[in-house]
């Protein structure tokens, strides 16, 4: 499995918010839903998205331009980058003026299409990820907190067919549609990887290496071997101190600590989309039992895995134990 392969293996978007949105200026939408991710296709006019850093400019949206929000951060979207927010925009895509009221219904123009004005000049596609997983963390860490790519730097053929599918109103059309909002996260990133000048993370990059890239797809394919420095550094040709100097000069931490993180991402991603048994799910990612397994998880992530498979039904995980940031982050990036 390649890098990006692996990379983009894990979006899954389940009832995402999607819409089109229609915009006459003056506009101004103030963003505050922690979503993890949100994709935003400019179609018509313009539009400005305002970090909340002042150390980040403002980016401009024309026609064809994409880009990428990594939340949970908040920002603000609008027709100009000084026209001050008119609403907000809160969890679940949930709109309201600055005083609280209300305003889905009033500025509803039709089937997942919503603005202030039915024939404004500033039109625009959104979909969000409302739920932060395991495998979206990987892609989320591996992104810059805004990612723009500008319709003259590539070209995608979902935009038009996303454009067409969001006014629907048919059975299973939110299939049709999370599908098609997967289809294009994944183009887009692998568009913004693919760039001359890319800041792909050192992951990433570690994967060209003939000797450290050898060792990742190993750990990669096969979590639950039960690896050793030694043995890894068998399969790619080179002495044990050899890989581990190398493995941790281009990753980022050492082999055995990349696979414990590895096993855990893939562990919380099965307790959280599949009923397995945390006795199977140990197994299947290489620890000898639950307990060994358990013992691990909540060392780094804070929490056992059945209180961690049951904050999925609430759709709120809390914030990551220290342990599992900093160095250990890189461990999760890959898949």
């Amino acid at each position: 499995m390649d890098a990006l392969a692996g990379l983009l293996d894990g979006p899954r978007a389940r009832g995402a918010f999607l819409l089109r949105t229609v915009m006459a200026p003056p506009w101004s939408l103030r963003v505050e839903d922690r979503a993890p991710l949100c994709l935003m296709c400019v179609t018509g006019g313009e539009a400005w998205v305002v970090p909340d850093d002042p150390a980040r400019e403002a980016l401009r949206l024309r026609p064809g331009d994409l880009v990428i929000a990594r939340g949970p951060e908040p920002y603000t979207v609008a027709g100009a980058p000084d026209t001050p927010p008119q609403a907000v925009i809160g969890p679940g895509g949930a709109c309201r003026t600055l005083h609280g009221e209300p305003l889905e219904e009033t500025m509803r123009l039709g089937v997942r299409t919503w603005g202030n004005a039915a024939d404004g000049p500033d039109t625009m596609l959104v979909g969000t990820y409302q739920m932060e997983s395991e495998v979206s963390r990987r892609l989320l860490d591996a992104l810059p907190p805004l990612l723009h790519l500008p319709a003259d730097s590539w070209t995608c053929p979902l935009t038009p067919v996303l454009e067409d599918e969001v006014s629907r109103d048919e059975p299973g059309q939110s299939v049709v549609l999370d599908r098609v909002l997967d289809l294009l996260l994944i183009a887009s990133v692998r568009a913004w990887f693919s760039r001359p000048d890319a800041a792909a993370p050192a992951w990433y990059r570690a994967m060209g290496d003939p000797v450290v890239g050898t060792a990742l797809r190993l750990l990669q394919d096969d979590p639950a071997h039960p690896w050793t420095v030694a043995s890894l550094a068998a399969k790619a040709g080179v002495s044990r101190a050899g890989l581990a100097r190398r493995f941790t000069e281009l990753v980022g931490e050492p082999p055995m600590a990349y696979l414990t993180g590895w096993r855990l991402a893939l562990a919380a991603d099965l307790l959280r989309e599949t009923d397995t048994t945390v006795e199977a799910i140990s197994r299947r990612v290489g620890y000898g039992s639950a307990f060994a397994f358990s013992a691990a998880f909540k060392r780094v992530r804070g929490m056992s895995p059945h209180d961690y498979r049951t904050s999925r039904n609430t759709g709120q995980l809390p914030e990551q134990h220290a342990s599992s940031r900093g160095t250990a982050v890189p461990s999760k990036l890959s898949s």
